[in-house]
């Protein structure tokens, strides 16, 4: 295997092919800015597990004596680069470069147009600038 693997896109399922197995590898899904993510997969990993995550480590952070503005910033800037690493994989389902991401800098509005964008509307059905159809 090689050492790029981990980083690659999935492999498309083949037919017939075990169901419950997680067809998403980690590092690919959190540390790569190369494929596409269906909506599904953007809900589940891009706002419910970071979301976990976020309460998790400010927690943590509240025990060892941080106040909540300092575990606030090193919570984010821990997660930062697996949120936009979903996210630019969202804006590819949607046939949009990774410079889509910068929208999130408009306030309020780009909050709210991410959200539409990237949670509630349908990527490009088939093939698209990115790659094939996400299959999860």
């Amino acid at each position: 295997m090689p050492p790029s693997a981990p980083f690659s896109p999935p492999p498309q399922p083949a037919e017939g092919g075990n169901p419950f197995a997680d067809p998403l590898p980690p590092l690919w899904l959190y540390f790569s800015f190369r494929g596409r993510i269906s909506r599904a997969t953007f809900w589940r990993h891009g706002v419910l597990w970071l979301l976990l995550i976020t309460l998790l480590f400010n927690g943590l952070l509240g025990i060892v004596g941080l106040n909540a503005e300092e575990a606030d910033g090193l919570t984010n800037l821990l997660l930062l680069w697996p949120a936009l690493a979903i996210s630019v994989k969202r804006w590819h389902d949607r046939n949009r470069s990774a410079w889509w991401v910068l929208v999130n800098l408009i306030p309020l509005v780009g909050w709210l147009w991410v959200l539409i964008e990237n949670g509630l509307l349908r990527g490009t059905p088939g093939d698209n600038d990115y790659g094939p159809p996400p299959t999860v």
